[in-house]
C-alpha cells in the first residue's frame, strides 16, 4: 500500500505524528532561553520546528518537546496573533499533562490567544482546553 492509500484512513493525530517521525527536529529554543522578542517571556520547554515543513508563517511546523514516555503528539495548539496576524498550530510532542500546563501558562500573559486541543484516548472525542 502507498501513503496515498494509507494518508485517507488516518486521523489528524497520525498524520501530526507522521510529520515528526519522516521529519528532523531543530530546537532553536531551549528550556530556559528567554523570547527573542519578548526578554521577560522564558520558554518552559525545548521549542523547535520541523525542518522541511511549512507552518501558517511559512516556517517549519512548530513543535514544543516534552519528556513523556510516548513517542507521539499528546497535544496542539492554534493560536491566533492579532500583532502578527497570523494563525498557526502547533505540536506537542511527549508533553505531559504537567508540560501542558506548563506551556498553557507560557502563552497566557501573551497577547496572542490559543486554543489547545488534548489528543483523545482510544475510541474518545478529543478535549479542547
Amino acid at each position: 500500500m502507498t501513503d496515498a492509500d494509507v494518508w485517507p484512513c488516518m486521523d489528524i493525530w497520525q498524520h501530526a505524528d507522521q510529520l515528526i517521525e519522516r521529519g528532523r527536529l531543530q530546537i532553536d529554543r531551549p528550556c530556559g532561553s528567554a523570547h527573542p522578542m519578548l526578554p521577560g517571556l522564558v520558554y518552559p520547554l525545548d521549542y523547535g520546528y520541523i525542518e522541511d515543513t511549512r507552518g501558517g508563517d511559512g516556517e517549519g511546523v512548530d513543535v514544543w518537546l516534552g519528556s513523556g514516555p510516548v513517542d507521539q503528539v499528546t497535544a496542539l495548539a492554534c493560536t491566533i496573533d492579532p500583532f502578527r496576524r497570523d494563525a498557526e498550530v502547533k505540536l506537542f510532542y511527549r508533553c505531559t499533562p504537567e508540560q501542558i500546563q506548563r506551556i498553557r501558562d507560557f502563552y497566557a500573559p501573551q497577547s496572542q490567544a490559543s486554543l489547545i486541543v488534548l489528543r483523545p484516548a482510544r475510541d474518545k472525542e478529543a478535549t479542547v482546553q
